[in-house]
């Protein structure tokens, strides 16, 4: 008994507190939270702060390729307590330094200053670098500044032990509080009552009622008295009952005999309606049963119905997707070299585009320097003679740069017009070649790749050139992406010469050819060597209807693992003939 008399009071106790517990956890990691956001917030203040002080520094010796001035602003930074990692990229994206705690960022240069959490705890701000020229605004980098939540913790660790000691001492003495009344005002009481309500006599109930010394009129006063009133009633109860049972005693004894007689009726009754009963209910599940059945069968025929209807609709909708998937691909897969050549031509262009401008912009000061002298009065000839030897190597500069981006605007442009177009004319072959050729230097660039085009110099055909640079680009491409795979250097060699009415070109390389079985597929539609690594397998299908359809000609192919691909391609020199 003393387990029961304890438990009621710890368990309230418990519960009490419990929640106490909780609430007092719940406000102190509140509190402790909204600390770290509002020193989080502090900090990343300060850091977007250090972009005004140092942006302009970093951004002029980025600008001025100095690299060591670059590296000694960011072992700077480093020095500052909130800085844990710095990183500093030039325009391309390249780390010109990486110091610290740092995570890897993506290439894409940064537009916008923006702030970034990462994982581990780690946050950081990114901004870009803007070099102001001439009134034009030129992104020469980025710099990302990094801290962690180690710099936040240092800062609010203070806080955090005292909130903790205080939600520590007010639970202490809540606990002892609330202890020391419980047992008082209610596990004292309550075990003196329920000694008490333990020595009940069942054979003398007046002398169980219950006497204890209460200080105010509350629950336990009225358990009391409750318990007191119920042994009342028990008196009162025992009385009746034991002249309640002398009636039943004699009642009982007529009923006993009445039952007999009832039981006998009843038994006959009950057999003759069980075979009934019976018998109906095996009826009753034979019809449930053949329902049931009926039932499957019609919602199954429907279920088939409607399954055959919908694979049909999908099967049609499946088939003009597939036919309408193939003509884009074919079409992408045609167009897929003239993007490449784009992609090369811009990048080669915008170099010399960029000296240009850079020269105009030089020139453009100078000569706003010589035209205020001359308005001061104050112009020597000792200014204009420097002023004429600086504008003669910025306009040789100019030119230079120009006339090498119209080079390759040219050489580019005559290819590009044919691709996109399908009219026929007559050209020099060999000429059109170098100019392909010359287009696709771009491209070289990734690799010691040397493309040799042998062909009479006065070699002229009648067909669209666009044929003749599709077929060309793409015995080129499939030789360097697949052909030179893992290699940085490779041989080509482009023969081409006049055989009759017929033009015959010998393509050959040095790569690392292929075997029989591949050889076989070489010009199926979806073949490809690199699947799900980009390639489509349409490149060499493509180059196999130009010839055979457009070029009415034909196409082979020999190769042999390690000894190169070798393409023979025999057209009419003139197509209208």
């Amino acid at each position: 008994m003393t387990t029961v008399k304890t438990g009621l009071s710890r368990k309230l106790l418990t519960r009490v507190l419990s929640v106490y517990f909780v609430l007092t956890l719940i406000v102190t990691i509140g509190q402790i939270f909204t600390e770290y956001l509002s020193t989080k917030s502090h900090i990343e203040g300060e850091l977007r702060t250090l972009k005004n002080t140092f942006s302009t520094s970093l951004t002029r010796a980025i600008w001025e390729l100095n690299t060591p001035q670059a590296i000694s602003i960011a072992e700077g930074l480093m020095e500052l307590p909130i800085v844990e990692g710095v990183q500093i990229r030039d325009e391309n994206g390249d780390y010109i330094a990486d110091l610290g705690l740092t995570i890897e960022q993506p290439r894409e240069p940064v537009e916008t200053g923006v702030m970034k959490d990462h994982s581990g705890g780690v946050f950081g701000y990114s901004f870009p670098l803007i070099f102001e020229f001439s009134g034009r605004a030129s992104n020469v980098g980025d710099v990302t500044l990094y801290s962690s939540f180690d710099i936040i913790f240092g800062r609010i660790e203070v806080g955090v032990f005292f909130l903790i000691g205080n939600a520590i001492v007010k639970t202490a003495f809540l606990v002892f509080l609330f202890m020391t009344a419980f047992r008082r005002l209610l596990s004292e009481p309550l075990s003196e009552i329920t000694d008490q309500m333990s020595a009940f006599n069942p054979e003398h109930p007046q002398d169980s009622k219950i006497d204890v010394a209460l200080e105010e009129d509350n629950e336990l006063l009225q358990l009391q008295q409750s318990y007191n009133q119920v042994i009342d009633d028990l008196i009162a109860s025992q009385n009746r009952l034991h002249n309640a049972q002398k009636e039943l005693t004699y009642a009982n004894k007529k009923l006993d005999d009445q039952n007999l007689i009832l039981e006998q009726e009843v038994a006959k009754k009950t057999a003759s309606l069980s075979q009934i009963m019976l018998d109906l209910e095996q009826q009753k599940d034979e019809l449930i049963a053949n329902q049931r059945e009926l039932r499957q069968e019609n919602e199954n025929r429907r279920y088939i119905e409607d399954e055959l209807r919908k694979r049909n609709e999908e099967l049609g909708q499946t088939n003009n997707s597939l036919k309408l998937a193939k003509d884009q691909l074919v079409e992408s897969e045609r167009m897929a070299s003239l993007g490449g050549l784009v992609a090369g031509i811009a990048h080669d262009v915008n170099t010399p585009l960029g000296v240009s401008v850079t020269a105009a912009s030089f020139l453009t000061e100078r000569l706003q320097v010589v035209k205020t002298a001359y308005e001061d009065k104050s112009l020597t000839n000792k200014t204009m003679e420097t002023f004429v030897e600086e504008a003669e190597q910025t306009t040789k500069l100019l030119l230079t740069n120009l006339n090498r981006a119209s080079e390759l605007i040219a050489s580019f442009k005559q290819v590009a017009v044919d691709q996109t177009s399908e009219a026929e004319r007559v050209f020099n072959l060999n000429n059109y070649l170098h100019e392909i050729l010359h287009s696709l230097r771009p491209t070289f660039k990734k690799g010691d790749y040397q493309v040799d085009i042998k062909c009479p110099d006065n070699l002229h055909i009648r067909c669209a050139p666009g044929v003749i640079a599709q077929i060309t680009t793409n015995m080129i491409m499939n030789s360097i992406v697949h052909g030179f795979e893992d290699r940085d250097s490779g041989h080509i060699v482009l023969t081409v010469k006049e055989e009759g009415d017929d033009i015959v070109f010998n393509y050959a390389d040095n790569g690392r050819g292929m075997d029989a079985d591949s050889l076989d597929k070489l010009f199926d539609a979806f073949f490809t060597t690199k699947q799900g690594k980009g390639g489509s397998g349409l490149g060499t299908h493509i180059m196999y209807n130009l010839v055979t359809q457009t070029l009415k000609g034909q196409i082979e192919a020999e190769s042999e693992p390690g000894k190169g691909l070798h393409y023979t391609i025999r057209f009419p020199v003139n197509l209208n003939d």
